[in-house]
């Protein structure tokens, strides 16, 4: 008697990954947030509207680059998004790596409608219903923009359009960088804002491994408060561990202290009252 013949075996897809490759072009990863805004440090939301770094931004990315110059090595690949703030976070590493930036539209961040220009404090006060839907992690309704899942589905595009290099550094925003992180790891809406927000200038460090992605660092940052110089910390929680050190990476300084990025759905209230909230970092 015989029978259908089996359907061929498929190969399952990888993020970031070229379609139908078994593995990603690039096998290491770091997904790194763009320095302070003006904007950032005033709570208000940025998405596709394009405000330059502030003094604090451009210093901040310099001293990262420093950092990240010496962790990643001349053969990294620098790709950014085309907003100023993030090319200019990446121009910062680019020259000390002595090489260009690769500029990827697909890579800027999460368009979020009627809300870009506004402060956290007028949308909740103007907009209560959309505030408590972000409030809660839920789909914005009625604020236009871009859909998270669409977010996540162009920067993995853009991930998997790249060339064969031994480490990518990726310069991107609060926004789509944890879509970017959540979608590698395969975890679906219900997890997500299961990873703190990156601070400014902050980033995730993922590796290929196996068959699958792995987070060995998150919200590290080269903020020398505390830490050696050009040494790189790891922000976790204060009551429980990094996410790092859960992955069994314990190579560097860890502090306790939460993102500095004020008031956060993530965070609670902030930590000095009155102190101005980072609009982005939550998204």
């Amino acid at each position: 008697m015989s029978g259908a013949a089996p359907a061929p075996a498929t190969t399952p897809a990888v993020p970031g990954a070229p379609e139908g490759a078994s593995e990603p072009t690039v096998a290491r990863l770091l997904v790194w947030r763009h320095g302070r805004t003006e904007w950032n440090a005033r709570g208000r939301f940025q998405g596709q509207l394009d405000p330059p770094l502030d003094g604090t931004g451009r210093r901040q990315a310099a001293r990262a680059a420093t950092a990240l110059a010496a962790a990643v090595g001349p053969d990294a690949l620098v790709v950014s998004s085309d907003l100023d703030r993030a090319r200019a976070t990446a121009e910062a590493l680019a020259d000390e790596l002595g090489t260009s930036v690769r500029v990827d539209p697909r890579l800027r961040e999460h368009g979020l409608g009627s809300w870009e220009g506004l402060t956290r404090e007028d949308v909740a006060r103007d907009l209560p219903e959309q505030y408590a839907d972000w409030m809660a992690g839920r789909p914005v309704r009625g604020r236009g923009g871009e859909d998270p899942a669409e977010v996540a589905r162009r920067a993995l595009a853009a991930l998997a359009d790249l060339p064969e290099a031994p480490v990518a550094v990726v310069v991107t925003h609060g926004g789509t960088g944890g879509r970017l992180v959540e979608a590698l790891l395969g975890l679906g809406p219900e997890h997500r804002r299961v990873f703190g927000p990156l601070g400014n200038c902050a980033w995730t460090e993922l590796a290929f491994q196996g068959t699958r992605w792995r987070v060995l660092r998150h919200n590290a940052s080269a903020d020398p408060s505390g830490d050696p110089p050009g040494g790189v910390r790891r922000s976790g929680t204060d009551s429980g561990p990094d996410v790092a050190e859960a992955a069994g990476v314990a190579d560097g300084p860890v502090t306790g202290r939460p993102v500095a990025a004020g008031a956060t759905p993530e965070e609670g209230a902030p930590a000095v009252p009155g102190a101005p909230t980072d609009a982005d970092a939550a998204l």
